[in-house]
């Protein structure tokens, strides 16, 4: 019987898994598509940077708003309606091809897709035992990142002129209400709603609450114009696909190598080391302006793996100050930080493409990358590091695609659900 028991809990949880690769999958084309598409049509750089600040906004707001939706009406009927939402905005956008409108729906799929990740990372916590709950986590960051990369890479199998990506994504997102729909899981408890407590996040690690901000800022602007820029040297779809999944992916695993340097070290120098490579590869494309495919490939590449490195360590360091019970609402408050700087990172980049050149994208991300790097250093001789044996270990994290509900999900969540 406690076999049955835990195939039954298996079962649930890959059809969860199997629900989120599809949303994710469909968020991934349908982000890459809208700044190739927009492109092609002409769009103004500064228009398709709101694109990258409109999700990120209404990311934002169904964080904050979301757990209320979800406690009136339920956790099945929440999640069809956000799921519904991503779908008729997506094949919208294959109708309605004007910056204006793209802006205003982009919006709404960042609360839709914010809403669902909570419905979906709810679900995963109530199925998450003190044994296994960092299986399920490490499976759920596994999916988001596999997830997103196959959907990026579908790009490169036809035309972005076509309404064959919108209809395509449109299907995604609906594949995404199965899993939940035919779940015979019990509704899980309440979302969390969360608390942004911006003096007492500061006070507990000065580093940490600017770090993520300016992170946002940077990885925003890449994540947003990335497509813009490639596009701008000529390279093909399909390498563009390529480029923006390696940064991704290099980030992924760049994670182990600089996580086990942070546990080792004071992770303020950690930090400091990696954003300012970061910073030197970035300004390395800005001065160079490569136009040959393979230098851009392995440059964002290198860049990428950099780049979205550095949010786990900024929230690592912030918990090694904070109190075990405070783990959520630390972890959570930075993680909305880190959104509002992926917010302003768009607008940045796209002014100082239109300015300058579309290179002058990782201008805009090597200041920030400085900024992160001097304020750590400078943070440095001012507080001294908590003692290695005290610290938790370092884990691998995502901001990209998460949201504060996953944070019970984490292992380090206290009292976690039995």
């Amino acid at each position: 019987m406690q076999g049955l028991a835990v195939f039954r809990s298996f079962i649930q949880v890959f059809a969860l898994l199997c629900g989120t690769s599809f949303l994710v999958m469909a968020s991934g084309l349908h982000g890459l598509l809208l700044p190739l598409r927009g492109g092609a049509e002409g769009f103004s750089t500064t228009s398709l940077g709101l694109l990258g600040t409109a999700w990120a906004g209404g990311f934002i707001t169904s964080c904050l708003l979301a757990p209320r939706l979800v406690r009136r009406v339920g956790h099945v009927r929440a999640f069809s309606a956000f799921a519904a939402i991503a779908a008729i905005v997506a094949l919208f956008t294959g109708i309605l091809v004007e910056p204006i409108a793209w802006i205003a729906l982009r919006a709404l799929t960042g609360f839709a897709m914010a809403g669902s990740y909570m419905v979906i990372e709810s679900w995963l916590n109530e199925r998450a035992t003190n044994s296994n709950r960092g299986q399920i986590f490490g499976l759920y960051m596994v999916v988001n990142f596999a997830s997103i990369t196959v959907g990026q890479m579908m790009i490169g199998f036809g035309d972005v002129r076509s309404g064959t990506f919108f209809m395509l994504t449109g299907i995604l997102f609906c594949l995404a209400l199965i899993p939940t729909a035919i779940s015979t899981a019990s509704s899980p408890k309440p979302l969390t709603e969360v608390q942004l407590d911006l003096r007492a996040l500061y006070r507990n690690s000065p580093v940490a609450f600017l770090g993520c901000i300016l992170i946002g800022v940077a990885n925003g602007a890449f994540g947003t114009l990335g497509a813009v820029y490639g596009a701008s040297t000529g390279i093909s779809t399909t390498e563009i696909a390529l480029m923006m999944s390696a940064s991704v992916m290099g980030g992924a695993l760049m994670q182990i190598p600089v996580g086990r340097m942070s546990d080792r070290t004071d992770r303020r120098y950690v930090l400091a080391i990696v954003g300012g490579a970061a910073a030197v590869i970035g300004l390395l494309i800005f001065l160079i302006s490569p136009h040959n495919a393979y230098i851009i490939l392995i440059m964002t590449a290198i860049y990428g793996g950099l780049a979205y490195a550095l949010y786990p360590v900024a929230v690592a360091h912030a918990n090694d100050f904070a109190d075990s019970a405070n783990f959520v609402k630390v972890t959570s408050g930075l993680l909305l930080l880190y959104g509002f700087g992926t917010m302003l990172g768009p607008i940045l980049g796209a002014l100082a493409m239109e300015s300058i050149s579309p290179s002058a994208l990782f201008g805009v991300t090597a200041l920030a990358h400085v900024l992160i790097m001097t304020h750590a250093i400078i943070r440095s001789r001012m507080r001294a590091p908590v003692p290695i044996e005290l610290r938790d270990n370092f884990k691998t994290a995502g901001a990209e695609r998460v949201t504060p509900e996953s944070v019970r999900l984490d292992p380090r969540a206290e009292n976690p659900a039995e």
